[in-house]
């Protein structure tokens, strides 16, 4: 007789669906904060006459957050459980948010980095907890299905977030005092609606997380067949007892990701002042840019969805290497100023970067056994890429062009490249 198919939500007799649901929300709404705000810099730079190194910071503030509040929010969670991670991280993000909107009318720049960087700790905090309770909101078996049906969500709201900006672009005002007064009402919004969340967490039930979760979360604990067991990481005989940074292929990993986290955020911040500067050709109007920006951010979820599916028939690692070697050959003609050409080059690079981040953090985690959450949050941080890359990206397009600027993530490119052909392997 035909073994039953597990339910997607039900365990232990108990139906967890709209605890899924609520965890889904919380990938999107993270989602939204990023598409939204990678489509802001050329709107400060306009605003404010900043050049493109300085509006670069907002980048910075966000992605900086994750380097300061990944260690400390996983210790908040093992002391206080998961849950009030989670409000504390929603907490977090309304009052960024909140902050933002309301001191937006002393177009202070500083100040609003100060609103993004809070904004960038709620975030964190949420990313640390999301993932280990789609585990545990459903059989284990069913897992991975259950990770990846909520990351839709965040790929989704990457899209429709810069379609938000849509409403700061159209609503300019260049007179004093009223500069910045066009964020106000997008901020509150996404402040109101995520305390709203926060409430809704706070009467929710949820299921304490076990170990066997986080395990899970991580990508620890796989099924096990014959041709694939020297890619199983919970194989006993390639589990590794080195301490965690004695790990060659988790040094390499770590550095591939903050790698990989830098040129993605560079490329996604200067894609509207690439299609919107007067020495691009073609050129468009700065009121319809969050479209652009939104479009490759489509591109990017088709990556990713289309990858995941490719996985079962192509190594990781290989589509790794292939990906980042389409990457360094298709950022030169991007900085060709090649028209039309370039620019879908550059949405090439959108699409070949999707798979990236999930598979350098599965590879770079592979065999760490007792080291892995350990490793899994040290991977967290080297999202902090993203901090310092911009300005200098930044930078060099002040002093050269945009285009030339696009130059500047090949070798970021490149080192990924050389981690999906040797890096990776485990010694």
């Amino acid at each position: 007789m035909q073994k039953p198919k597990s339910s997607l939500f039900i365990r232990d007799g108990v139906n967890y669906l709209i605890p899924f649901a609520a965890i889904s929300a919380l990938f999107f709404l993270w989602g939204i904060a990023h598409g939204m705000l990678d489509t802001l810099d050329k709107n400060f730079q306009m605003m404010l006459h900043l050049e493109k190194w300085q509006s670069s910071f907002i980048q910075f503030s966000l992605y900086g957050a994750y380097f300061g509040m990944a260690i400390p929010a996983g210790l908040f969670m093992k002391k206080h459980g998961y849950k009030k991670g989670i409000i504390l991280g929603l907490l977090l993000f309304a009052s960024g948010a909140l902050l933002a909107a309301a001191t937006a009318p002393l177009q202070h720049f500083v100040l609003f980095l100060v609103c993004l960087l809070i904004v960038g700790c709620g975030l964190a905090t949420l990313e640390t907890a999301a993932n280990p309770y789609t585990t545990k909101l459903g059989p284990p078996e069913t897992a991975e299905r259950r990770i990846n049906f909520s990351q839709s969500f965040n790929g989704l709201a990457w899209v429709l977030g810069p379609l938000i900006a849509l409403y700061i672009y159209g609503n300019q005002n260049h007179e004093e005092g009223k500069k910045m007064i066009s964020i106000i009402l997008p901020f509150a919004i996404i402040g109101i609606v995520v305390l709203l969340v926060a409430f809704v967490f706070m009467r929710l039930h949820l299921p304490e997380i076990t170990e066997e979760d986080e395990n899970l979360a991580h990508g620890t604990a796989t099924h096990t067949d014959e041709k694939n067991a020297i890619d199983d990481i919970t194989d006993p005989r390639y589990i590794s007892k080195k301490p965690l940074w004695e790990n060659r292929h988790f040094k390499l990993g770590f550095i591939a990701q903050a790698c990989y986290v830098a040129a993605q955020t560079g490329v996604f911040s200067y894609l509207i002042n690439f299609v919107t500067d007067h020495d691009m050709h073609p050129r468009f109007d700065v009121k319809y840019a969050p479209y652009f920006l939104s479009l490759g951010f489509l591109l990017f979820m088709i990556g990713r969805v289309s990858g995941s599916a490719m996985m079962k028939y192509f190594r990781p690692y290989r589509m790794l290497a292939l990906y980042a070697l389409a990457n360094c050959i298709l950022l030169p003609i991007v900085a060709a100023e090649f028209g039309w050409v370039s620019l879908i080059a550059l949405y090439g690079v959108f699409f070949f970067m999707s798979l990236m981040f999930p598979t350098i953090f599965a590879l770079a985690i592979k065999s760490l056994g007792k080291n892995t959450k350990q490793g899994a949050s040290f991977l967290v941080m080297a999202v902090a890429g993203g901090a310092v890359f911009p300005p200098l990206m930044g930078a060099v397009a002040d002093n050269y062009g945009m285009s030339m600027g696009f130059l500047v993530p090949i070798p970021l490119f490149a080192f990924i490249l050389f981690y999906a052909v040797k890096g990776y392997e485990v010694k």
